[in-house]
């Protein structure tokens, strides 16, 4: 058995300076056309470590909630992997990806450079009723760029001042989201994307041996009225999310809001924790819950540590199936 890769996340440090720290977003390629809220750049680092921990290596990466799609773009432009599965359940993000795959990357990036960005000019494009996928995709991308927090959910509205106050043109840079539309052409043949419900589509690939998932859920029950401040679908039944990790025959990494249920989830599955150090797009410094069926790696890292031990009620220690 071949051993475990030396970790490597911050290669010009001295290997006793080597640590997970917040990441500095702006050092991490930018592939993803969208500008996300929860999305997972910052996480970028630690994936490539965990995938490169992976032997034999994978052919597939699954990402059921895929969103903005940063860590299945990484994993596709680095050659981590030879196909992704992205699947979405919203309707508009579910457009911008389905044009890719569709080969109206170059279409959009065209369209993004052509269009003159004007508050006036984004609420005629966008209240234009359409069946084309791809005039969804560009108007799905006008209101991530021109809305506050690039929130597409019901409630959501125009930047007000900006960047420097550059108002609904400060998230608006042409030459750069066409320069990432043409990039995903190149790439869009190995993915696989479905617009469906996440937990559907890790059931289908569950039993695949070569396939590894990359699961970044909505926010759990204490944090719904943020989810459904910033997503259309932010309910899913997170138990079943846990019961269909214990199916997986390959292997799953799992980021979560650091919420005392999933702990309890977690370790009624008899998963692995730990946290992990992040920045919010507030700058405020923060922990996030990784979970999976081995983070041994990440303990070599003094910022990353387990989570306390929770009370667990004596109902739901009755649930947890001996080992």
């Amino acid at each position: 058995m071949i051993p475990p890769k030396q970790t490597t996340l911050f290669p010009e440090l001295g290997a006793e300076e080597q640590t997970i720290k917040p990441v500095n977003v702006a050092s991490v390629p930018q592939r993803s056309p969208f500008r996300y809220p929860g999305g997972k750049t910052w996480f970028v680092p630690t994936f490539r470590e965990w995938i490169r921990h992976k032997y034999p290596r994978p052919r597939v990466l699954v990402e059921p909630f895929a969103g903005g799609g940063i860590i299945s773009l990484t994993a596709l432009f680095e050659n981590y992997v030879e196909t992704v599965v992205m699947a979405e359940l919203d309707e508009e993000i579910a457009a911008v990806w389905q044009s890719v795959v569709k080969a109206n990357a170059k279409w959009l990036a065209k369209q993004i450079l052509e269009f003159d960005l004007t508050k006036e000019n984004v609420i005629k494009e966008i209240s234009h009723t359409t069946n084309s996928i791809k005039q969804k995709a560009f108007q799905a991308i006008l209101k991530n760029r021109t809305f506050h927090g690039g929130i597409l959910a019901e409630g959501s509205g125009f930047l007000k001042y900006g960047e420097k106050g550059k108002g609904i043109r400060s998230r608006w840079y042409p030459r750069t989201l066409a320069r990432r539309f043409r990039d995903l052409d190149f790439i869009a043949k190995r993915i696989d994307f479905r617009w469906a419900d996440g937990l559907e589509v890790m059931q289908e690939f569950s039993s695949v041996l070569n396939a590894v998932f990359f699961i970044d859920p909505p926010y759990t029950a204490g944090g719904k009225k943020a989810g459904r401040r910033l997503y259309r679908h932010c309910d899913v039944d997170h138990e079943t999310i846990f019961s269909l990790c214990e199916t997986i025959r390959g292997d799953f990494l799992i980021t979560y809001d650091n919420a005392e249920e999933v702990r309890i989830m977690a370790r009624r599955h008899g998963f692995q924790m730990r946290l992990i150090p992040m920045t919010n797009t507030h700058h405020a410094k923060m922990e996030e819950l990784v979970i999976a069926k081995d983070l041994s790696w990440m303990d070599a890292y003094p910022t990353v540590h387990e989570p306390k031990s929770e009370y667990i009620s004596s109902k739901i220690k009755k649930d947890v199936p001996s080992r």
